[in-house]
């Protein structure tokens, strides 16, 4: 584990974390709802060093936009968790990173722009997806604490 008490982020900081965030291919969003009914469903996401995006993509889905569970949820309850792990037979390769943080839509058209680029780079499938932001809500979580796991991240000792 790399997260201190006193730098609930400084897990971000880290090199080996921040290559597993940026080459990870999905992440775990779970949220709740406002009487705490949760809700855990698989991401195509992106990291930018700082912040995490998703966005509510053409996969075929049972709702659009904010009528999605976890778009209902985020607006009743904004606190979110992201897992972001890594699955192998053999053990010794397990790892995963925990985010705990605050999930909103994103307003900005700029802002939106840059994580669709970046969505875009990471997901070959959106290249070829009419994604705006009229019709495709993208969602940033600003993380509030970081948790990691794994001998991926275990610091080297002499």
């Amino acid at each position: 584990m790399i997260e201190t008490a006193n730098q609930p982020l400084g897990a971000l900081l880290d090199s080996r974390v921040r290559d597993f965030l940026f080459l990870a291919r999905v992440g775990r969003l779970a949220t709740a709802s406002l009487d705490a009914t949760p809700h855990c469903v698989p991401v195509c996401f992106c990291f930018d060093g700082l912040r995490f995006y998703f966005v509510i993509d053409e996969k075929p889905k049972a709702q659009r936009g904010l009528a999605l569970k976890r778009m209902r949820n985020i607006s009743e309850n904004p606190a979110v968790a992201l897992v972001i792990d890594h699955y192998e037979e053999d053990w010794a390769h397990l790892a995963y990173v925990l985010v705990h943080g605050r999930a909103s839509v994103v307003q900005d058209a700029q802002e939106y722009m840059l994580a669709m680029r970046r969505l875009r780079d990471k997901y070959a499938q959106y290249r070829v997806m009419a994604l705006s932001p009229e019709q495709n809500l993208m969602v940033r979580i600003e993380p509030h604490r970081v948790h990691v796991w794994g001998q991926r991240f275990a610091r080297e000792t002499s």
